[in-house]
């Protein structure tokens, strides 16, 4: 009996031992399997479970910071990005920022190695007694997920599709670059690239942007319960959004500072006093300034485009410091000239055309032209590609939309075609300034209003009227003329050959007469007399004048056709300032400048932009024409008189400058220059068939005002002193061509004793 059981204790400690040693093996099979797993996860063993982020990669990692944009009197003007970020160095957050972190999303971060043990088997509890597993994943973890995008950059591979199969992949993938992130990096370097990687909601990356967005403060100055907010915002940024949500947030917050608490980084006495304090913002939604400069950043943008291709460098992530030319005083300047000066112009061709539409005569199926070009209209011909009444019908049912006007934008109940005929009745402007010692453009306004319409008008391609005569002086100068060289102010009819055919063309002056009087180059250039300027276009020859336009910064084709003297061809704005800027220079073309230099994430200068100078003319003709763009502004009856009314006593600086007028008056134009900073404008319709029918329209009235404005700020400011002067002296022998009493023979343009009027009459064929 005693041997019986013997036996039966015998072989119930056989069978516990076998029961241990299957367990054993059941365990250390597991264990196998698992790091067979995770092995093959690692390696992508024969491409099963798709790649992994590198060891290169986690040792070198990427994120998409934001490149910001200086003026030269060093303002941030703007950023450019994909994610609006900006790193933060861990020493310049505060460190209450960091306990609020921890606590909140991580209370074991100093104590694993990027996993968190505890955290995942709680989380398995859950999931088997109440159906759905806690959050466990660490900050590494998350840092792991935000850094390499593993859930959308990386693919898990064919076993990915096995149902159940593609999570585990994705954390496995997650942990596995996480306890790499822990090998390579401290505890707090991984805060540091967590804190400046994450999203806190209304497109905000980072701790530093994130801090100046909601409190307008640098993360160092960050208070207790405001870093509390910005870490509360982490679990849902919608829902715990302190401007869309403030309620949740609130509570949100407070939950924080009791997690703080907790952890003994607060006190009882200190979380129950923040919990009751208001939840309090000072929100600045960081939108890259969009409302100041905008047309130069994209104009920025575009200019170090193909440099950036070629580099290697993609300024929407890589986190670069982009110095440019711009001045953010004078582009303040420049934004209220336009505003001011183009708020009047509205108002003046609102009442000049009334209910009338501006554009019926010579386009009356422009708005639906318009119209068809729209993706909703063509939206609509999908949906009912065989019934016109419904697409008429819904492209006049009127609905709320949000347009421009001069005190902001305003809702409007507009149908399509509503908002297209209110759109079309704004006049536009283009308006840009130039140092032309170097090429540096110090300000640039592509039109009245960006979020409107972004098509920039100083890169946009216009007739310049007049002051295209800039050009067929300066070749008549060059061929040898001087300004006091006379010509006769008379009808000339010549001869033009096209397609194919002839026909004979006399232009008119503005005023529709001719005085018959012998006048000086000087005088004609200052009146802007149409038939001299022909004339001479005539004797040095078209072609000769175009070859000067180009070789002076014109960028665009020239028809060399009797009319190109008075402005028929298209160019730019911004070319026309190159071109002038060569007479203030000089002589010396320079290249218009956005950049001076570009830094990387390190401070390291990586593009230093050249100042290209090239001598295009002879220094006697640049000071010729200086002589008679300061003509135009000093002469009683010169076209440009009344930029001195403007401006007034500045003494100490030469002003020229030039006003040009196309038929019509489609175009208005008004180049300004100094010897030290030349500005030009552009005012008219988005389309050629939206003008004024008479004088308003003139570039006197319309662009000279919006230059002079400009000018008169920038040189009554007190801050701009260097860019005070006189155009440097000719010689004694020079000047015997220049000066001579005011020729008053005949007022080619005047129209009041305040405001000069110029333009030029051809016919439309020509145009």
């Amino acid at each position: 009996m005693k041997q019986q059981s013997t036996d039966n204790i015998n072989k119930g400690k056989s069978k516990k031992v076998k029961g241990l040693i299957l367990s054993a093996k059941i365990l250390l099979y597991t264990f196998l399997a698992i790091v067979a797993f995770i092995l093959s996860v690692n390696y992508n063993l024969f491409g099963l479970f798709g790649k992994i982020p590198s060891t290169e990669l986690i040792m070198n990692p990427h994120s998409n910071n934001a490149s910001q944009i200086y003026s030269e009197d060093g303002v941030m003007i703007g950023k450019f990005y994909y994610e609006n970020r900006t790193p933060i160095k861990y020493r310049d957050i505060n460190p209450v920022f960091w306990q609020a972190l921890v606590s909140t999303e991580d209370e074991r971060f100093y104590e694993h190695h990027g996993i968190d043990f505890y955290g995942v088997g709680a989380a398995f509890k859950d999931m088997i007694v109440h159906g759905h597993p806690r959050g466990a994943s660490t900050i590494t973890q998350q840092l792991a997920k935000n850094l390499y995008r593993v859930r959308s950059n990386y693919s898990t591979g064919l076993l990915g599709r096995v149902p159940g199969l593609r999570m585990l992949i994705i954390k496995t993938k997650e942990w596995i670059s996480a306890v790499k992130l822990e090998m390579f990096y401290s505890k707090n370097e991984i805060l540091n690239m967590y804190a400046n990687t994450v999203e806190f909601g209304s497109n905000t990356y980072g701790i530093g942007t994130a801090s100046k967005v909601y409190f307008n403060k640098t993360p160092k100055e960050l208070r207790a319960e405001e870093a509390a907010v910005l870490v509360g915002i982490l679990k849902a940024t919608t829902f715990y959004n302190p401007v869309l949500n403030p309620e949740n947030s609130h509570n949100r917050r407070n939950i924080v500072l009791d997690n703080m608490c907790n952890m003994d980084y607060i006190s009882r006495e200190e979380c129950d006093s923040m919990k009751q304090l208001p939840l309090t913002l000072d929100y600045h939604p960081d939108e890259g300034n969009d409302n100041f400069a905008h047309y130069f950043r994209d104009a920025v943008a575009n200019d170090i485009k193909e440099w950036c291709e070629v580099a290697g460098v993609d300024p929407y992530e890589d986190g670069l410091k982009i110095y440019t030319t711009l001045d953010s005083r004078m582009q303040k300047f420049a934004e209220e000239s336009v505003q001011k000066n183009m708020r009047r112009v509205q108002a003046d061709f609102n009442a000049h055309w009334g209910n009338t539409q501006p554009w019926s005569k010579e386009q009356p199926n422009l708005v639906n032209e318009l119209v068809k070009k729209t993706s909703y209209y063509k939206e609509l011909e999908r949906i009912f590609p065989d019934n016109p009444d419904s697409v008429k019908y819904y492209i006049n049912k009127p609905h709320q939309t949000k347009v421009f006007s001069y005190n902001g934008q305003v809702m409007k109940n507009l149908s399509l075609v509503d908002s297209i005929n209110y759109m079309c009745r704004f006049m536009h402007c283009g308006f840009v300034a130039i140092d032309p010692n170097n090429g540096y453009v110090k300000a640039w306004v592509g039109d009245v209003d960006y979020k409107s319409w972004q098509y920039d008008k100083v890169t946009a391609e216009r007739q310049p009227g007049s002051t295209f005569k800039l050009f067929v002086y300066t070749e008549a100068f060059n061929q040898g003329l001087t300004p006091l060289d006379r010509r006769t102010d008379s009808p000339v009819t010549i001869r033009v050959d096209e397609n194919g055919g002839s026909r004979y063309w006399t232009p008119s002056n503005s005023n529709g007469s001719f005085s018959g009087d012998s006048m000086t180059l000087k005088n004609a250039f200052a009146q802007s007399i149409n038939s001299v300027a022909v004339k001479l276009g005539q004797e040095v020859g078209v072609s000769s004048i175009a070859h000067t336009a180009h070789e002076m910064g014109i960028t665009t084709k020239l028809n060399a056709t009797p009319s190109l003297c008075l402005g028929a061809s298209d160019v730019k704005l911004i070319d026309m300032a190159r071109a002038y800027s060569a007479i203030a220079n000089g002589g010396a073309k320079v290249t218009p400048i956005l950049v001076t230099r570009i830094e990387d994430a390190d401070g390291k200068v990586i593009y230093d932009a050249p100042v290209e100078k090239t001598q295009v003319l002879p220094k006697r003709t640049a000071g010729f024409m200086q002589q008679m763009l300061m003509g135009g502004v000093q002469n009683p009856n010169g076209t440009s008189h009344s930029l001195l009314n403007y401006i007034g006593n500045v003494s100490d600086t030469d002003f020229g400058g030039k006003t040009g007028t196309t038929n019509n008056n489609s175009d208005g134009w008004f180049m300004g220059v100094t010897h030290n900073l030349v500005c030009g404008a552009w005012v008219g319709g988005e389309y050629r068939s939206i003008h004024f029918r008479n004088g308003q329209g003139q570039g006197a009235r319309t662009a000279l005002p919006i230059c002079a404005d400009f000018l008169s700020r920038v040189f009554h400011s007190g801050a701009f002193g260097k860019y005070h002067g006189h155009f440097p002296p000719m010689s004694e022998e020079d000047m015997m061509f220049v000066d001579e009493p005011v020729d008053t023979l005949l007022v080619d343009s005047l129209i009041d004793d305040e405001l000069l009027l110029d333009s030029f009459l051809m016919d439309d064929e020509m145009l």
